[in-house]
């Protein structure tokens, strides 16, 4: 059994010695597997990520952020039905509550779908983002991150079909077909800036698997044993952490924790670069037979009656954005407000 200690402090495992030899991918599967069951965090170092493109992508997300508010409001998310552009400190919404952070949302570049009552609702969600024409270096930037952390996120759910004892493809459903990822580049202003210590509510992610890079200001914690831990900055590092769609298809074998992020003090701000793997939209989360002895270690999936989740992926983003961004769904999609109401009183459909 891990000890309290254990579980309140954040473990690094380097991914270069799972693609090592098979002495060293043991070690790093062991580490894994104790990472993901006692924390749900770790730091990743080793993967081949270029420490250029990682200074490419924290300067160009300073650029944008520096940019005259009528540049940045150009991309302004109220304007896209697919939820993707900037919002200002405080539009978007944890559990009800305003975040304090300005942001870009980028997401997988696609078609929009035609709308129509025969197709699901989360079809919406699909197409193309809004780029900003003050700073046009950003698209390429971003979707050269996107491409590298996409690969990236698929090489890790391989490793953790491992942990589960499964073939390595077992996952493969999650990063097949039309992608869903998610990329955040995200200001958060120093609490003289703010109403609210809230950066970020406490809460789970709702994908499968996060990679979020930090600047050097403190202010992501993670929750554990009741109390919060600081996971600090480290250069050339990942914070890599589980979502609660791979919780679920693990039955809780896999653990998602909560973690909130805190505005920093006076006089500084905090940048950060989150990246999402979530599965296609018309994907089934499948609920993966694990052997005895890890169907013994699962604890469930947490029930919150205040965020219900559903195996269908398209359904639970869907949930999570119309929620999120109150103002995007006034302007674009009123008609699913009430009906999405209705639906979360079904949770796991």
């Amino acid at each position: 059994m891990s000890s309290t200690a254990d579980k309140r402090t954040i473990p690094v495992l380097d991914f270069s010695r799972y693609e090592a030899d098979p002495a060293s991918r043991k070690e790093f599967i062991e580490g894994l597997r104790r990472a993901a069951r006692d924390v749900g965090f770790f730091y990743l170092t080793g993967h081949g990520i270029p420490q250029s493109l990682i200074d490419d992508v924290l300067h160009a997300s300073r650029r944008f952020f520096a940019l005259p508010d009528k540049d940045k409001l150009q991309i302004e998310m109220v304007n896209s039905p697919h939820f993707r552009g900037y919002n200002r400190v405080g539009q978007e919404l944890t559990k009800g509550q305003r975040d304090w952070r300005e942001q870009v949302d980028i997401g997988s570049e696609a078609p929009a779908l035609p709308r129509n009552g025969k197709l699901p609702a989360w079809t919406r969600l699909q197409g193309p983002n809004q780029w900003p024409s003050a700073l046009p270096e950003l698209k390429p930037l971003l979707l050269e991150w996107q491409d590298r952390l996409t690969d990236l996120s698929t090489r890790l759910l391989k490793a953790f079909a491992i942990v589960l004892e499964q073939d390595e493809n077992a996952f493969e459903t999650i990063y097949a077909g039309t992608p869903n990822h998610l990329i955040k580049i995200i200001r958060y202003p120093g609490r003289d800036a703010t109403e609210s210590e809230q950066g970020v509510g406490a809460h789970k992610d709702s994908g499968f698997l996060t990679l979020l890079l930090q600047e050097k200001q403190k202010g992501l914690q993670v929750e554990a044993d009741g109390d919060w831990i600081d996971a600090e900055p480290r250069v050339g590092t990942f914070v890599v952490n589980i979502g609660e769609l791979l919780e679920m298809a693990t039955d809780g074998c896999l653990k998602a924790t909560v973690h909130r992020v805190v505005t920093p003090p006076a006089g500084t701000d905090r940048l950060s670069v989150a990246f999402f793997l979530g599965a296609p939209f018309d994907a089934e989360i499948p609920l993966l037979d694990l052997a005895p002895h890890l169907k013994a270690q699962a604890n469930g999936v947490t029930r919150d009656p205040q965020n219900p989740l559903y195996r269908n992926s398209g359904q639970n983003a869907l949930k999570s954005r119309l929620r999120s961004h109150p103002d995007v769904a006034r302007r674009h999609h009123a008609d699913l407000i009430a009906t999405q109401a209705r639906a979360e009183v079904a949770p796991f459909a």
